[in-house]
């Protein structure tokens, strides 16, 4: 059993944790870029989880659901990052030309985050995790049809905000 001081933690909590730990971590990676960030989003999903399970029944999806709120810690962290105006110490100028993945990368990091929590989302789930539409219909329980009017609405958005980050070099 997992050991946390003062909290007894539930087998149905250590099961999900082994079962699904590297799927949320690897959401989360995919999302920040950054493994401490990600450690950071597996940590808040799993307390996350926690306090849901000690308040509610079983869940509908385990596995949807943990992807979907590793998606949501990870864009937050993205927010935050933004709002917070610090500079990564991988920002800081080093007199070397910058790679052009890793722009992109940034640049990506950073328009997702600015995008309405739904879109990033349903971008996330279609683009970085290889969901299908029907596939992320399901998951969100909304209708393949919305599913694809915001992965329009996003892709067009997200081309011109990195279009204007990254000066048209996309």
């Amino acid at each position: 059993m997992l050991e946390e001081p003062g909290i007894a933690i539930p087998d149905e909590l250590e099961r999900a944790y082994r079962a699904h730990h590297r799927l949320v971590f690897r959401t989360a990676y995919r999302i920040t870029g950054n493994a401490a960030d990600a450690e950071d989003v597996l940590q808040t999903v799993f307390l996350r989880l926690l306090h849901r399970s000690a308040s509610s029944k079983a869940m509908q999806s385990e596995e949807s659901y943990l992807r979907r709120a590793a998606i949501n810690a990870a864009l937050d962290i993205l927010r935050s990052r933004q709002s917070d105006r610090t500079v990564e110490l991988f920002d800081l100028p080093d007199g070397q030309k910058h790679d052009h993945t890793s722009d992109l990368r940034r640049a990506l990091a950073r328009a997702l985050g600015a995008l309405e929590p739904r879109s990033a989302e349903v971008f996330t789930l279609r683009f970085l995790e290889g969901f299908t539409n029907p596939e992320i219909a399901t998951m969100m329980g909304i209708s393949q049809v919305l599913v694809a009017v915001i992965v329009h609405r996003t892709r067009r958005q997200l081309r011109k905000e990195l279009g204007a980050q990254l000066g048209d070099r996309s």
